[in-house]
């Protein structure tokens, strides 16, 4: 299969959707509610939401598979050859934002752009990458965490997993703050190395490792005690979500910008959060630790 197939990436994705869903709503107790649309510039996809879990308060696990006549500016950014070229793109992209503070937040995707104009070879690549965001930092979490990364990129190249770790470290920094949103995972866009069949597959190792990496963290933090001093401390942190998300995030413009579906789009925010002016933890405390401990990056493995 050295040409693109379109038809695989999709079958692919729409499993993979199932099995997060089954996996988080079995670890959760409640269901994913599913909602389908189409988008009018072209395609679809089918978003589901969990809200109010017992585990989860509320996550989202989209697929979208859309098309159209030209890509949007975040698309060519750093491709402005491909800019009047029409695009098929397809994807699962998701985020969970558990109810405990002690359980991280977590995002992934995987992504397949093909960009297209008569007379030429169409221009594929594959993206995606997952990365987590604690509130209350654990080494061991961070540990398993990026060696879970480290081993789904291990037969791609021992290079694969630092340069995709580096990218992840660079990519989700609050410039405007400069502050990483977490402590990382893996990043990795514009990929067609190796032809179609090693970038897929690669592909598929990162969206198959997702619940290996998040699971065994989500079950070690769930009961733990909390009170309303982590609570508050965790809303305040989901701020610092918020503002990377609707400042920087590929995926959120991409979307905005070609027309999609703004509830799908935006399913990636918390449901509370809070901003409080030029607050700063108290020194020694758990959550300054975050900050000296976790936020700058490391090597975890």
């Amino acid at each position: 299969m050295s040409e693109v197939d379109i038809h695989a990436v999709k079958r692919y994705l729409l499993e993979l959707q199932d099995r997060i869903c089954q996996s988080l709503s079995d670890a959760d107790g409640s269901a994913f509610h599913e909602d389908s649309w189409e988008r009018p510039g072209g395609g679809g996809g089918r978003t589901r939401v969990l809200e109010e879990g017992g585990l989860i308060e509320k996550g989202g696990v989209n697929f979208s598979h859309v098309h159209g006549s030209g890509l949007p500016p975040s698309a060519t950014a750093n491709r402005p050859e491909l800019a009047g070229r029409s695009f098929e793109a397809m994807g699962v992209s998701l985020v969970i934002h558990p109810r405990n503070p002690y359980v991280p937040t977590s995002h992934a995707n995987v992504r397949l752009f093909v960009a297209e104009k008569p007379g030429a070879e169409p221009v594929w690549w594959f993206g995606g990458g997952y990365d987590l965001t604690p509130y209350y930092g654990f080494e061991e979490d961070a540990v398993h965490w990026h060696r879970t990364a480290r081993d789904a990129c291990a037969p791609f190249g021992a290079e694969v997993y630092p340069r995709f770790k580096q990218w992840c470290d660079d990519y989700f920094h609050l410039k405007h703050r400069d502050e990483a949103r977490g402590v990382g995972g893996l990043f990795f866009d514009d990929y067609h190395e190796g032809g179609f069949d090693n970038a897929f597959a690669l592909m598929r190792a990162v969206g198959d490792s997702y619940l290996e990496a998040y699971l065994p963290i989500v079950q070690r933090r769930r009961e733990m005690e909390y009170g309303e001093r982590e609570r508050q401390f965790q809303l305040y942190r989901r701020g610092r979500y918020v503002e990377f998300n609707l400042v920087y995030d590929r995926g959120t413009l991409f979307g905005l910008q070609s027309g999609g579906r703004t509830e799908s789009i935006l399913m990636s925010l918390p449901p509370l959060v809070r901003w409080q002016y030029d607050w700063q933890p108290e020194p020694g405390s758990a959550e300054a630790k975050l900050y000296t401990d976790f936020l700058p990056p490391r090597d975890w493995v």
